[in-house]
């Protein structure tokens, strides 16, 4: 009785789970014929998938996420690191596209050295000062990421006649104020989110901004001179506003540990600013000048001294028809105009170009000319205009003897 009961049991449960199979649909159907697959390899598939979905395993058969992103081209794809558009590239490209200045770090390695030493006599701690990074952006991003609790120093370049930026974060201001105000070592700063610092904490900061730019004064010194003067401090990035937000601008961050206590400071200099110095700061190294090579232009001199060059003497000129040109045989004169001079006037030319004008005459049984007037300037007086116009002289005449050939053809 006991076998006959487990038996009923078995079958009603078998009963049971035939009923909670699933029949084939028609869009089924035709998904296993477009397969080329049986219907019944289709059902049993779809069980395996259904149970491989509960397993929480992908089918070979079903697209993932990242097929479906690519087959619509990443419209809904919410990922940080989606790779920009060649648009998007191109219209970023227009602006970020700066001038890379490497004599700029080199001013900033100089800075750092200044200011550690200054900045050891002023707080009278030990300080180290790390650049952490240098770049280039837009000034509007830069106060956009800025936090709202950092103090805004605005800066004028006297020479320059313009603004720079230097901004100091919460943890530095309070920093400076603890360890000048007698501050316990080792306790650290204790610092009041979201509270605005008071009239004496501001001066003592000031002081801090003006040794930062007598500092970085020196620190442009092989490059220019200037005069980083203190303008303002204020604490609303909104009033520090030194230029428009789509200005390109490079910010360089310096990373200030006085024992237990840091804090960062960014100094922040628009490319406008910059633009006196532009060349120098472009350099490679101090002091470098492409193209200046005194040893090349002393042997390029000497060589060009011992070069040789031949100088015509023009005693008249005229024009001829092509006909009595072509009819000259061995024999023949041409008869020139004759001015009649005594002595006679000659001018002397080199490829053309007219150099000098003298007086022709004889000097130890050889014929001579004598220099009255010099056509061409003195080598301190040429310039790229004169010298291309002195190039033009020779065309010129050629053109114009190419003229008279012309007409008395005609």
């Amino acid at each position: 009785m006991a076998d006959e009961e487990e038996q009923a049991q078995a079958d009603q449960s078998g009963l049971t789970e035939g009923q909670g199979v699933e029949q084939p649909s028609p869009d089924t159907e035709d998904h296993a014929a477009w397969n080329n697959t049986p219907e019944e390899e289709d059902v049993s598939s779809s069980g395996v998938a259904a149970h491989e979905g509960d397993d929480g395993e992908e089918d070979g058969h079903a697209l993932d996420q990242s097929a479906i992103d690519a087959m619509l081209g990443n419209a809904f794809s919410g990922s940080a690191m989606r790779e920009e558009s060649g648009m998007e590239r191109i219209i970023k490209a227009g602006f970020v596209a700066y001038e890379r200045m490497p004599m700029l770090e080199n001013v900033f390695d100089r800075l750092v050295r200044f200011l550690s030493s200054t900045l050891r006599g002023f707080t009278n701690d030990n300080v180290d000062i790390t650049m952490e990074n240098m770049r280039s952006l837009r000034f509007g991003d830069y106060m956009g990421e800025v936090p709202s609790s950092s103090l805004f120093s605005v800066f004028r370049a006297e020479q320059w006649r313009n603004y720079g930026l230097v901004v100091v974060d919460s943890s530095l201001s309070y920093s400076i104020v603890d360890i000048l105000m007698g501050g316990e070592r080792g306790a650290g700063p204790k610092i009041i989110e979201n509270r605005p610092h008071t009239a004496l904490e501001r001066a003592l900061i000031e002081k801090l901004i003006v040794i930062t730019l007598a500092d970085l004064s020196e620190a442009f010194a092989p490059v220019g001179k200037v005069d980083l003067t203190f303008e303002r401090l204020e604490i609303s990035s909104s009033l520090a506003v030194i230029a428009r937000p789509s200005n390109a601008a490079i910010a360089a961050r310096f990373h200030i540990d006085m024992g237990d206590r840091s804090g960062d400071m960014d100094i922040v200099i628009p490319y406008a600013t910059l633009e006196p110095v532009r060349e120098k700061l472009s350099q490679q190294f101090m002091g470098e000048n492409f193209g200046n090579d005194s040893i090349w232009e002393n042997h390029l001199i000497s060589e060009i001294m011992e070069t040789s060059v031949t100088v015509s003497t023009v005693f008249e000129t005229a024009f001829f028809p092509l006909s009595q040109i072509l009819a000259l045989k061995k024999g023949s004169v041409l008869h020139l105009p004759n001015k009649g001079e005594t002595p006679h006037s000659v001018r002397m030319e080199c490829d053309g170009t007219p150099i000098f004008e003298g007086t022709l005459g004889r000097l130890h049984r050889m014929q001579a000319v004598r220099i009255d007037q010099r056509l061409i300037p003195l080598e301190e007086d040429l310039t790229p205009e004169l010298l291309a116009s002195l190039g033009s002289i020779s065309v010129e005449q050629q053109s114009a003897e190419q003229r008279g050939h012309h007409a008395s053809e005609q």
